[in-house]
């Protein structure tokens, strides 16, 4: 039952990450929920301190300066619930980007079944998997052992065997697993989540109980044809917050008084595009990137179906594995100005060891978005692989991350996606300028009313449409004609022409309606109708663009044709 109007409560949602801490409060304004303000401050949970604590009071302390009301008692801690005199808050709830990837060994039975949905299921958290162990595993039963106990695992999932299917092979890894953990030290020994036949559950929880701590999910394999991940996600969390509690120091405090379980702030993202997705474009689907210091998350979601996975690259900490998947001028080649590559692999490298660090000048911040833009397309070739069902038109996208809500412009965030993600279609893209969508899917656990109301009230910014026309033409051949039809009354006609990118004339709200007339052989929308289209439109902070740069976007080989190029479709934003 949703949560009425009435009994409706205020709820603080404090995101612990690498870099920084956030607190954010939502409450009731007017009779409903409103996201207030934000506080935010450096995160603590790295050297000298080593404890979330102190982060947590000082983006309390700022959250208190903005709003002018009291959250913390005199002792430092919250106060909880709202007391008579205004303060305090109702509810807490928590997230964490913060702390080390997760080491995780993936067991199950057969390696496109059983074994695949428990690697989906890992990749839903910032993990790197160091032991795989599977029924056709051709190795003795004492080299498994080996492996198992040299991989030093924070966790394993064991998965395996569809409902009233397999269970002896189920049984026996777990056995494995028991046998090759009993002769570590009780510290070391690894979580367990087991996720397989249901039948089995009672008994595998208690076989493995004597040696290791063991959750159970639902089966991620209920059938051999069925993938089905949802279910298992509040006992991932479960495992991941018993982790993390040893590794973020404070985090188990104010776990303590939280309203719900902390939630890792890749889930709780993906249960808001998932949520998105059930409201939203039932053909196309929903997307939504977050780029943060250590990893990008992407989560496609359609129709109440989600795939999320979260990628080891990123403007931060993640640098390195860009540069290590990625040659330099694929990074370099963004860039409308010439850098050395001695001075570009330095900063990107300096930027792994200090994510905190912003960008001081222009060859600095078109780096950075350089780097942004490879971080996207190589999360998303490798998720578009591992999800062939998904396709690159979406309705909407969402985006955030500090390097895109901290770029000087919005157009500056606008580019970077549609040079890293290059959609297809019409899509409009938001920008979660306040970072609130992972809070909101935190707070969805005790109040599923809030989010609902938070993302109608506008609280992401709406970057503008994006039409993407996809056309073999040469470049320079005029391939649409754009006339914007303004609902108070004028138009203005365009023509769009191949490898260009268009911004046309619509103020941050206006509303027009648009009639694209195809000149040559395009491709509007791929889930369209072919030939004229016509929709209305509502301009963005960049009002509406046309990218007819073609899919796949390829740069120049030249390197000055290139440069003139970026700078080209940079000047078509005004920056």
């Amino acid at each position: 039952m949703s949560p009425s109007i009435i009994d409706a409560q205020s709820i603080l949602a404090v995101e612990i990450g690498t870099v920084t801490t956030r607190a954010i409060l939502f409450d009731v304004v007017d009779g409903q929920y409103r996201f207030i303000a934000q506080g935010s401050a450096p995160s603590t949970v790295n050297a000298p301190f080593r404890e979330a604590g102190e982060g947590i009071h000082l983006a309390v302390n700022r959250l208190e300066e903005i709003t002018g009301r009291t959250f913390l008692n005199l002792k430092g801690e919250l106060i909880l619930p709202v007391q008579s005199d205004s303060s305090g808050v109702d509810r807490l709830v928590l997230t964490y980007t913060a702390g080390p990837v997760l080491r995780v060994v993936v067991a199950g039975l057969l390696a496109d079944v059983s074994l695949e949905s428990a690697r989906n299921l890992a990749a839903t958290l910032p993990v790197q998997v160091v032991e795989t162990l599977g029924l056709n595993d051709t190795r003795s039963l004492d080299l498994q052992m080996q492996a198992l106990i040299a991989a030093e695992p924070d966790l394993v999932l064991l998965a395996g065997g569809s409902e009233s299917g397999a269970s002896r092979s189920v049984f026996k890894l777990a056995e494995l697993i028991s046998l090759a953990y009993r002769v570590l030290p009780p510290d070391r020994r690894p979580h367990v989540l087991y996720a397989g036949n249901q039948a089995l559950a009672k008994k595998i929880k208690e076989g493995l109980d004597r040696t290791v701590h063991t959750l159970t999910a639902p089966n991620v394999r209920p059938s051999v044809d069925i993938e089905d991940l949802a279910p298992a996600e509040s006992a991932l969390s479960e495992a991941a917050a018993n982790i993390r509690y040893a590794q973020i120091g404070g985090l188990q405090n104010w776990a303590s008084i939280s309203s719900a379980l902390p939630l890792p702030g890749s889930l709780a993202f993906g249960r808001m595009i998932r949520f998105l997705s059930h409201i939203g474009d039932a053909v196309k689907g929903v997307l939504g990137v977050q780029l943060g210091s250590g990893s990008t998350t992407l989560a496609m979601g359609k129709g109440g179906n989600l795939a999320l996975e979260v990628f080891p690259y990123s403007s931060g900490r993640g640098a390195s594995l860009v540069l290590e998947h990625s040659a330099l001028e694929d990074i370099t080649q963004w860039l409308p100005m010439h850098m050395p590559d001695v001075v570009a692999r330095d900063y990107l490298m300096q930027k792994t060891l200090h994510p905190q660090v912003i960008p001081t000048t222009n060859e600095t911040l078109a780096l950075e978005l350089a780097l942004t833009r490879q971080a996207l397309r190589l999360s998303m070739q490798q998720m578009l692989a591992r999800h062939p069902l998904y396709n690159l038109a979406y309705e909407p996208i969402l985006a955030g991350g500090a390097v895109l809500t901290q770029a000087p412009q919005p157009a500056h965030a606008l580019l970077a996606l549609l040079d890293g993600l290059q959609p297809v279609g019409v899509t409009t893209l938001f920008l979660d300028q306040n970072e609130l969508l992972t809070s909101l899917g935190a707070a969805a656990q005790i109040n599923s009313l809030l989010p609902v109301q938070v993302i109608e009230s506008g609280a992401l910014l709406n970057l503008g449409t994006v039409i993407c026309p996809v056309s073999d033409a040469r470049y320079g051949t005029p391939i649409l004609r754009a006339r914007l039809e303004y609902e108070r009354g004028g138009e203005n006609v365009v023509e769009v022409r191949q490898g260009s990118l268009v911004t046309l004339p619509l103020q941050n709200g206006q509303v027009a309606n648009l009639h694209l007339q195809p000149l040559r052989r395009v491709q509007i929308d791929p889930r369209g109708k072919p030939g004229p289209a016509k929709f209305q439109i509502v301009g963005g902070a960049c009002g509406a663009v046309i990218d007819a740069r073609g899919r796949p976007l390829v740069l120049p080989k030249d390197s000055a044709r290139r440069r003139e190029m970026i700078k080209k479709w940079s000047l078509a934003f005004g920056i």
